[in-house]
């Protein structure tokens, strides 16, 4: 962490600054002001709730939507790989398959995320160049998945993809994901997407831990296509309390993601989601919230059926569950 606070508060002092443009791949970017400007949706109600398609296994993906319904949730979050072996290599009419089966089940499309989990072989801030390419072609593929999808958002967590491998320092790395960043997110903005890049707990990545990191590098990067997010399983180097982290941040998160610290559904661990829930919704965030658990026990329905009733009676709202 100590080599990189330099880094990264270098990045923060630049996006505070009263700039005309910044410098990134031999070109000029806009004004960094509009990388973190805070981008508001439409919600039908106190608390929307989404879940992560493979939380029910290996099912159809239209098994998979009426499930996400029947338990309590609106929106769908979608990992790439459940998709197809190559997802971006799916034909037209394949997406538009999916699109129909979201609507026939009465379920919002909310984003991709898991992004670089499959194919194998990625990695977005490698020193070897043709990896670091094909791993932002296949990003900018996804990009147009997600565009044909229905807009939403791209989470971008990775954190084997995107750690210092190969002898690279945080300093580079930082630099490599900031060029690629500053390539994706116009593309991003062009498909009515944001690419959301997500702080990520140390043990899981050296590369972007706080939400204070993100930013510097989003605005850096200097496109409306990009933004941040919290998820709280990944809060572990945050110093400030949850409820003023919200508080602090909230209009630039594009998404958050509700597990506990150990990966558990909401409500079998100890972190405060009452807190958390109630912050956020004193606040202008309109986006989804949505269940990334990792362990699915008793079984994926009964624990996306539990964590939407426990998500509704903590936060002193009804809902559907």
């Amino acid at each position: 962490m100590s080599t990189r606070r330099p880094i990264v508060q270098g990045l923060l002092a630049g996006a505070a600054a009263t700039l005309s443009g910044v410098t990134v791949l031999g070109g000029t970017r806009g004004q960094l002001s509009a990388a973190t400007k805070p981008r508001a949706a439409a919600r039908s109600g106190p608390l929307r709730l989404a879940i992560c398609n493979e939380t029910f296994g290996r099912v159809s993906f239209a098994e998979s939507c009426r499930l996400t319904r029947a338990a309590g949730y609106q929106g769908i979050e979608i990992a790439p790989f459940s998709l197809a072996e190559n997802p971006v290599a799916l034909e037209p009419g394949a997406r538009r398959a999916l699109v129909a089966t979201m609507a026939g089940a009465g379920v919002a499309y909310v984003g991709l995320h898991a992004l670089l989990s499959g194919p194998q072989g990625l990695h977005i801030t490698t020193p070897d160049t043709d990896v670091r390419r094909r791993s932002w072609d296949y990003l900018g593929g996804l990009v147009d998945l997600s565009g044909d999808l229905g807009g939403g958002i791209l989470v971008l967590g990775s954190g084997k993809q995107r750690s210092t491998v190969g002898g690279t320092t945080q300093k580079q790395a930082i630099t490599r994901l900031t060029e690629g960043l500053a390539v994706l997110g116009p593309r991003a903005a062009r498909r009515g997407t944001r690419v959301l890049l997500e702080p990520l707990a140390p043990h899981l990545s050296d590369v972007v831990n706080t939400i204070d990191e993100a930013l510097a590098i989003v605005a850096a990067a200097g496109s409306e296509g990009l933004g941040t997010m919290l998820d709280t399983h990944n809060t572990p180097a945050e110093t400030l309390p949850i409820d003023e982290l919200v508080r602090r941040h909230a209009a630039h998160f594009g998404h958050v993601h509700l597990n506990e610290m150990d990966g558990r559904r909401p409500g079998l661990g100890n972190y405060d989601f009452g807190r958390l829930l109630h912050a956020l919704l004193a606040t202008t965030y309109r986006g989804w919230l949505s269940v990334e658990a990792f362990d699915f026990k008793p079984d994926g329905v009964t624990m996306a059926r539990d964590a939407a009733r426990y998500l509704h009676r903590v936060a002193g709202v009804g809902g559907r569950a």
